[in-house]
């Protein structure tokens, strides 16, 4: 079994790669359905969308090949203050190795680096893994969505002071 992963910023030779594993986890957790990112713009474009002043989409790999990926972006329609933990989704087989909560842990660190003060997340009950993850790094639920992501599919809120 591989172990050893390691973590980069995204390249636009990996828009497909990550575009499927995106989607493939989707499908396999319900969410493959309007209001989430199964139909948004950015997942077949994930290099495009992540290259601006307070952004980094980061990707996991091992021997040359991609696991998965999560990315950190200002909360679209909300405070300035307010970043966005967003498309976090590994291969199914690449699960159980804690690269989760190295991308989270890694994108986090960047947030905060940058400036921002709350890291907003949105998600849906299926994916209790990411849930429970994030818990674990102490995001606490809302009771309404903040800023205009258009994911109107997603009906669990999250946030975490970040300083």
């Amino acid at each position: 079994m591989e172990t050893k992963f390691e973590f980069r910023n995204i390249l636009a030779a990996d828009n497909q790669i990550i575009a499927q594993i995106i989607r493939e986890s989707l499908i396999q957790y319900g969410g493959d359905k309007p209001g989430t990112a199964f139909y948004d713009y950015d997942t077949d474009h994930m290099f495009e969308a992540y290259q601006g002043k307070g952004e980094l989409y980061l990707i996991a790999e091992s021997g040359g090949n991609v696991a998965g990926g999560c990315g950190i972006k200002q909360l679209k329609g909300g405070d300035p203050e307010f970043c966005e933990l967003q498309k976090l989704y590994l291969s199914a087989d690449k699960r159980g190795f804690g690269i989760g909560r190295k991308l989270v842990e890694k994108c986090l660190e960047f947030a905060s680096q940058s400036g921002y003060k709350q890291c907003y997340l949105e998600t849906f009950p299926n994916m209790t893994e990411a849930i429970n993850l994030y818990l674990k790094f102490g995001f606490e639920r809302l009771k309404a969505p903040l800023g205009s992501t258009g994911h109107c599919g997603c009906d669990i809120w999250m946030v975490k002071h970040l300083q």
